[in-house]
């Protein structure tokens, strides 16, 4: 019987482990299996079923007789289970079974321990566990309580719930094999028990705690502003990950200038020359001796070297003559504002001033353009220039009045008096008369000419009036100038010239030019021994001869 019951539960049990290990495998995404209880607690119904029997002594002693134990339906289990590693653990188990409440047969008490083994899965886990101990039991004939040694194999099925966030589990059930030798001594009452029994549990499963360490805790750092110039802040923050609800976490930081021991740290860059630079951060809770209770974390920022400052510049005004001065502006800007000093410089002339403006002076500078340098320095020693330039103009020289030809009149049409202004000669006379009147500082010279064919003036009655033609010509013509057109006749000189034509030639002579020098070969007339000619109008002369 008992051998027979030993091959069952073992069949049993051991036909359990490629379940499970196959169950875990076709696990896609397991919770429980991934991350099993440290802590089993169970606690349940459990049945018993002992087979065997004990011999009793009758009263009175003469003779014996086998009393077999009986099922026990009431009973109660609890154990609780430490595991080591994912599937090994130690087990502590104690079963009550009493057949009947205030009796003392039938009563069996087991107190064991031993190794249990797991294969967590998504949502099934099955186990077995060997136990060993000992058990108080009573004869099923009014044989006392007594203690014996008791072996226990089986295994059972637990099914996860998500219950109180995956803490509570089913157990399906639970199948053992217990096998209790016990001496109850000699007497009527006595005699020896190897009991084989089969024992059913089942009931509740709570999990308590974790195999695998928690997540690990992280640290993410970052530096803002990433890029900054010298004495510009720095600040470095730390964020932790997967912090235990219940743990502090502690931060250390280091690195040049840094200061800071909580989240966030900060970099004193002043004294930093250009470059990058490196904050490192570090994170714990707990003691942080474990691997997981400690994280660390590193952030750069790169100093950058101050940009140089920029200038224009300007002058005003552009043009400007000897010894005259101009203004010169110089802008200037520093990318950081940094403090910027000036100085100015030029190709001729000086430039006075240290600010902003300068003024430049244009003494001992020959004539021509000017370069003008402006240059600015911030406190770093950085350097910039531009540059501007003017032109310093010549003096200006008068331009030397010169004597201008006007327009002339011929006198080829009347052979009988060649000396006389006639009305032709109007438009050219017209003038000459409204040039020296724009020109009121300006003088005329009249030029008579004659040809060579014309001597001296018949004798005559004309011959008293008209003397050389020549210089009758230019006579009359002042004449015309003075009493027709009320030019001042100090405004008007009279000459001959040597040109072969019966013309008069008209000159406009503006303040400052000279006459002879602009025009040579001509001859002043003496006015005072040549009368001019009046010139009588064409209607009058018609007048004159209709009234005759």
């Amino acid at each position: 019987m008992r051998s027979y019951l030993i091959k069952a539960v073992s069949v049993a049990l051991f036909s359990l482990a490629p379940y499970a290990l196959n169950g875990q495998g076709a696990a896609k995404a397991p919770s429980y299996g991934d991350s099993p209880s440290r802590w089993d607690i169970f606690a349940g119904y459990s049945y018993l079923g002992p087979h065997d029997t004990v011999t009793v002594l009758q009263p009175g002693g003469q003779s014996t007789v086998d009393v077999e134990y009986k099922a026990i339906d009431m009973g109660a289990i609890a154990s609780v289970a430490r595991y080591f590693n994912k599937y090994v653990g130690i087990q502590g188990e104690t079963s009550q079974h009493h057949f009947s409440v205030n009796s003392d047969n039938d009563d069996f008490s087991f107190y064991q321990g031993g190794l249990i083994f797991r294969f967590p899965g998504e949502e099934v886990t099955p186990f077995i566990h060997g136990l060993v101990g000992g058990a108080l039991v009573g004869g099923p004939e009014h044989e006392p309580r007594t203690w014996g040694a008791s072996l226990t194999a089986g295994g059972g099925l637990d099914y996860a719930t998500p219950l109180f966030n995956h803490h509570l589990a089913i157990r399906l059930f639970q199948v053992d094999y217990n096998y209790t030798h016990v001496n109850f001594g000699p007497g009527v009452y006595g005699g020896r028990a190897n009991i084989d029994s089969i024992r059913a549990s089942a009931g509740l499963v709570y999990h308590v705690g974790s195999i695998l360490p928690p997540p690990p805790i992280t640290l993410a750092c970052s530096a803002s502003p990433s890029a900054i110039f010298p004495g510009d802040p720095v600040t470095v923050t730390g964020t932790a990950g997967a912090v235990l609800p219940k743990m502090t976490p502690a931060y250390t930081w280091t690195g040049q200038g840094v200061t800071g021991s909580g989240e966030t740290a900060t970099v004193a860059t002043a004294g930093l020359a250009p470059g990058t630079y490196t904050v490192n951060g570090a994170v714990k809770e707990g003691k942080g001796d474990k691997p997981w209770e400690s994280a660390s974390c590193s952030a750069t920022f790169a100093v950058k070297a101050y940009e140089p400052p920029t200038v224009s510049c300007s002058v005003t005004p552009t043009t400007i003559k000897p010894g005259d001065s101009a203004t010169v502006t110089a802008t200037g800007m520093s990318p950081q504002n940094r403090p910027l000093t000036y100085t100015y410089a030029a190709s001729a002339g000086t430039v006075n001033g240290s600010g902003t403006t300068a003024s430049y002076s244009s003494t001992g500078a020959p004539t021509g353009p000017v370069t003008i340098t402006c240059s600015t320095a911030d406190d770093k020693g950085q350097t910039a220039s531009g540059t501007t330039s003017l032109t310093i103009e010549a003096p200006v020289v008068p331009a030397t009045p010169h004597t201008q030809t006007l327009c002339s009149i011929t006198f080829t049409k009347d052979m009988k008096r060649p000396t006389r202004v006639d009305n032709e000669a109007k438009a050219c006379l017209d003038q000459v008369a409204l040039s020296l009147q724009s020109q009121s500082d300006a003088k005329a010279v009249v030029v008579g000419e004659k040809s060579s064919a014309e001597g001296m003036p018949k004798k005559g009655k004309h011959a008293k009036m008209e003397a050389d033609f020549a210089a009758q010509r230019a006579v009359n013509t002042k004449a015309y100038l003075v009493e027709e057109k009320g030019i001042d006749a100090s405004r008007i000189s009279v000459a001959t010239g040597t040109s072969d034509s019966q013309a008069v030639e008209n000159y406009l002579v503006p303040a400052g030019a000279t006459f002879g020098s602009d025009v040579n070969g001509t001859t002043p007339v003496d006015e005072s021994a040549i009368k001019p000619i009046k010139r009588v109008p064409l209607a009058e002369k018609h007048h004159k001869k209709a009234k005759m």
